[in-house]
């Protein structure tokens, strides 16, 4: 979520402004919401892709748009939107989907699985380090739309409702998209849990 002080910000006078040209407003609403896109690029994007490219690429849509907006929801939303649908546009792009195999793990990622399957008191993957790393190349194998609903619902705890707005996908949409996401993944990680086990 953006920062408080952008609750402050009169969107409606610098969007206006920006309209018209000045590029003191639109330097102000790059500098307002900067940090807001980074975390969503960052959240949405593997950490191979050049976030700094992709945050571009999102301020460049939203002034090539900005005359639509259309106050509906608050601006930032309407970024955040926008930032949602960049990223899902860039994995779109990047076509491949690449297959985890138990030789392309860390011995991070390898050790969690061995603590899954000891005793199932391995950290929250969503908070561990090493846990993080393969939930990542989990969800490179998933077509771009379930990775970005995953990381909505599941990694940044996003309600269902919000993540319509964002997505402009309907709750039913969401939900059986999940559901299909998180079976693939949990297929997956059955195949690496054979393949370590004796």
């Amino acid at each position: 979520m953006p920062e408080t002080h952008q609750q402050e910000t009169d969107w409606n006078a610098l969007i206006a402004r920006a309209i018209q040209g000045n590029d003191a407003a639109a330097s102000r609403i790059v500098g307002e919401l900067h940090g807001h896109v980074l975390r969503i690029v960052r959240n949405h994007l593997p950490r191979a892709a050049d976030e700094q490219d992709l945050v571009q690429e999102v301020f460049m849509k939203v002034f090539a748009n900005i005359h639509r907006f259309r106050g509906e929801q608050p601006f930032p939303h309407w970024v955040a939107r926008i930032s949602i649908n960049t990223c899902l546009d860039h994995l779109r792009r990047q076509k491949s989907r690449a297959e985890v195999r138990f030789a392309d793990l860390s011995s991070e990622d390898t050790e969690f699985i061995d603590a899954l399957l000891a005793d199932q008191s391995a950290p929250d993957p969503t908070q561990s380090r090493d846990g993080r790393g393969l939930i990542e190349q989990l969800l490179a194998t998933l077509k771009p739309e379930e990775q970005t609903l995953l990381r909505l619902l599941d990694l940044e705890k996003r309600p269902v409702r919000e993540i319509c707005s964002l997505t402009g996908w309907g709750a039913s949409k969401v939900k059986v998209t999940a559901m299909r996401a998180r079976r693939k993944l949990n297929g997956n990680l059955a195949k690496l849990e054979q393949q370590l086990r004796p």
